[in-house]
């Protein structure tokens, strides 16, 4: 049977692949890629043994998949970003559920750190004064999708401080480079074009994905 270990080392190898097509402008060899880049991990978490919660972390790959796999459609029509959006949403819930889940089994309840609720209060702040005089008819769900992924990295960031290294290592710097990601993306498409766009989103979405599939699995 496959091991965790060559799983990871699969979606590695696939991640560099793709990485290397989008530098390349090889268009058909990312059109194939991109719907398998997190097989390797859905694959890792549902036969992972010793994290409990590996389901939830397993549908909230599932639905990142699918936001994947909608996206590569867009150049079709508008409506994949929307559907896109909506799967990518789902999976940050399910991340959100994933934290409590741990927070509470380690903590018994989940608390309140001023510090890190501000700093990501902060970012979602600025994000939403930067974006929203652009957003048009977007900027509903928008507003929904930041105020989710934030509640992710802060959950996210709650979790680390009782998970031990290099768990909460790759949890931390995981949420964030979703955060990033996520960032980059929404700056390309409703702000102003970014610089090889294409590469830093979804080299900051594969770390993330990554980072947070083996934080759970440590």
């Amino acid at each position: 049977m496959i091991s965790v270990k060559t799983l990871l080392r699969i979606f590695i190898l696939l991640s560099i692949a793709y990485l290397s097509a989008v530098i390349f402008n090889a268009a058909t060899v990312e059109f194939y890629l991109k719907p398998t880049l997190l097989l390797p991990l859905i694959a890792a978490a549902f036969i992972s043994k010793n994290f409990r919660n590996k389901i939830v972390l397993a549908v909230a790959l599932v639905f990142s998949w699918t936001g994947d796999t909608l996206l590569i459609f867009v150049f079709k029509d508008a409506i994949y970003f929307i559907l896109g959006l909506v799967a990518f949403l789902i999976a940050h819930i399910f991340y959100i559920i994933l934290f409590a889940k741990e927070l509470k089994k380690a903590n018994g309840k989940i608390e309140l750190r001023k510090a890190v609720l501000l700093l990501v209060v902060i970012y979602l702040i600025a994000l939403l004064m930067i974006l929203i005089p652009h957003l048009g008819g977007l900027t509903i769900p928008v507003i929904i999708y930041s105020v989710v992924i934030s509640t992710m990295l802060y959950m996210a960031c709650l979790l680390s401080f009782h998970w031990p290294k290099p768990a909460s290592i790759y949890l931390l710097t995981g949420a964030i480079s979703f955060i990033l990601s996520d960032s980059i993306l929404a700056f390309d498409k409703f702000y102003q074009p970014i610089p090889m766009s294409g590469f830093l989103i979804m080299a900051t979405y594969l770390y993330a994905q990554g980072a947070l599939v083996k934080s759970c699995i440590k």
